[in-house]
């Protein structure tokens, strides 16, 4: 997995009763990763008796390596400072990779309100105190209501948006979610768009042109000439790729084109 999800709980019913008694979203989030910190501190243990026992029987370069950044995630998990806020290298990650440590996975957290906080969406970390953890590394937040997005799912799309208009929202949850998760993953999207079909394709911000060409095929990737480009509000100004090219707003990009968020590409290869 890329990433962990924790849905918390901030919405009030008393038929159904928290097992902690009150409602307290920040207790529950210290919870749970104090949990997830305990059962990475085991692995991280037993790994590195291990690689202490290896050591001493046979000098193994790997080995060696892997050891201070076992020893440097155990010490930080000892402190309950889960592994996500750790600046480890991309080596480093890459030596450690095979434990799937959970505290060193990215976490968003999604805090279910209640069905009356709706239209307060965006005081909720002011409402619940989650100013520092909001702010922690590699951790995002998102508010949503279940309630009010089992309401919705039940409308279709004019009673739909007229029910989020009364609420004060812009736009349903999964918008925010889907939002929220790419901004933690670091991830953008590129559209392909055919006669019939248009897909999104997501790429970690910063990709460029040939690598993104390779997330459709490696082929594509492996003859790319060029890609042919337009910015997504470009397209729907201009109506269609061909109104786009003849306002000279589809442009042709080479190899060292960095894709931006909502680019629209037509691939040329050859193999």
């Amino acid at each position: 997995m890329d990433a962990i999800a924790h849905v918390v709980r901030a919405f009030r019913d008393e038929a159904i009763p928290h097992s902690e008694g009150p409602i307290e979203p920040r207790r529950d989030i210290a919870t749970l990763e104090t949990e997830l910190m305990l059962a990475d501190h085991d692995v991280a243990q037993r790994r590195l008796e291990r690689l202490e026992l290896n050591i001493k029987k046979a000098k193994n370069k790997e080995d060696e390596l892997e050891l201070p950044v076992v020893r440097r995630c155990l010490e930080a998990l000892e402190r309950e400072k889960p592994m996500r806020e750790l600046d480890l290298s991309e080596e480093d990650l890459r030596k450690i990779r095979g434990f799937a440590f959970l505290t060193a996975k990215p976490m968003l957290l999604i805090v279910n309100c209640d069905e009356t906080d709706a239209p307060k969406m965006a005081g909720i970390i002011e409402q619940y105190g989650l100013h520092e953890i909001a702010a922690r590394s590699r951790t995002a937040l998102c508010a949503i209501s279940a309630k009010v997005e089992e309401e919705i799912a039940s409308l279709d799309a004019a009673d739909a948006k007229v029910f989020l208009d009364d609420l004060g929202l812009k736009e349903p949850a999964k918008d925010r979610l889907i939002r929220a998760a790419f901004g933690l993953l670091g991830l953008i999207q590129f559209f392909t768009v055919g006669e019939d079909e248009c897909k999104a394709w997501p790429i970690r911000r910063g990709t460029t042109a040939p690598r993104a060409a390779g997330t459709i095929h490696s082929d594509f990737e492996k003859g790319f000439i060029r890609a042919e480009v337009v910015s997504y509000d470009d397209l729907i100004a201009a109506g269609s790729i061909a109104a786009a090219r003849e306002k000279a707003r589809l442009r042709s990009e080479g190899r060292t084109y960095v894709v931006q968020d909502g680019d629209v590409i037509n691939f040329r290869f050859n193999v």
